[in-house]
């Protein structure tokens, strides 16, 4: 039986998870990172992606944005702007937020409106990857 650790997923208004898990693999800036049991602690910043879950010998999806990720020896804690779990993501209203942001990013920009305009096509197209995969 492999060992479980604690995992928490917290957002400005919600508590998207507390519960015992195998391990979680998600995104952070240099690639995927995956955390078992009994992993060192650290702290590291979370990009836009997919948080994937393995609990009973199962594994689940849920759609982040940014935030970080703190591993401590009683589990881990992620904070970030916003969690949903691929049922929750309306597929036409992500199209809808990646064309606009295919637009913005075609458009002459400052450098912040460009930065939003990745940022917010790096959403939709984790939400869109998520709810093909449901």
């Amino acid at each position: 039986m492999p060992k479980l650790f604690n995992i928490k997923i917290l957002t400005p208004v919600r508590e998207y998870i507390d519960s015992e898990i195998e391990a979680v693999t998600i995104s952070a800036p240099d690639g995927k990172v995956t955390i078992l049991a009994d992993h060192a602690p650290f702290v590291m910043p979370v990009v836009v992606g997919v948080i994937s879950m393995k609990k009973d010998g199962v594994w689940q999806d849920a759609v982040n944005t940014e935030g970080f990720m703190e591993v401590h020896h009683d589990g881990v804690l992620i904070y970030v702007q916003s969690c949903e779990h691929p049922d929750e993501v309306e597929a036409r209203l992500a199209e809808e937020a990646r064309r606009r942001a295919t637009e913005e990013l075609r458009q002459k920009q400052s450098m912040s409106e460009y930065k939003q305009s990745k940022l917010e096509l790096a959403r939709a197209m984790a939400k869109l990857s998520s709810a093909k995969k449901s």
